[in-house]
């Protein structure tokens, strides 16, 4: 009996820390998702505050970012589970993932979650601009090149980026 538990115990191993790895890379590029999005979201809330008028195309931009991280991270978590060949793990976590937009429309077509996240981003990938997209592009470039503007989101952002590299999956 005691044999046979320490067998199960040892055919286990290799699973565990499998899962292990998998649930870390995971978390490493949930967090690098939801910095993301977090600093997207300061620089729109930014440019708002300088022209309210570009709040709807701000909106409109947030959803866009939101539709295509929500996917990264799907993806990102199916293919640490199921087939890593569409991840590069040893680049940084911003380029893990590895879609192209062929292997989005393919995954638009899939009727699962993985799937319907696929829908979203590639229809927003074939929609056609907002109207007001030039001017809220205009306002980004404004604030990015007077970094002072910007310099609390972009040095939180910097700072989690930081702290998120640094995390080790083994």
């Amino acid at each position: 009996m005691k044999l046979s538990a320490v067998i199960l115990s040892l055919v286990l191993l290799p699973t565990t820390a499998l899962a292990s790895t998998t649930s870390c890379e995971s978390d490493k590029y949930h967090q690098y998702v939801d910095a993301s999005l977090s600093w997207y979201q300061s620089l729109v809330d930014l440019s708002i505050k300088q022209d309210e008028s570009l709040k709807e195309v701000g909106d409109w931009f947030l959803a866009g970012r939101k539709h295509h991280f929500e996917l990264n991270r799907e993806a990102v978590d199916w293919y640490l589970e199921n087939d890593k060949a569409k991840l590069d793990l040893t680049q940084s976590v911003e380029s893990w993932l590895q879609l192209t937009q062929q292997d989005v429309k393919k995954l638009s077509t899939q009727q699962d979650d993985l799937g319907r996240y696929a829908k979203k981003a590639f229809d927003d990938r074939q929609s056609t601009p907002h109207k007001k997209n030039y001017e809220l592009r205009s306002a980004f470039a404004d604030l990015l090149t007077h970094p002072v503007n910007i310099d609390k989101p972009l040095n939180a952002y910097n700072e989690e980026m930081t702290k998120i590299a640094a995390i080790e999956c083994n």
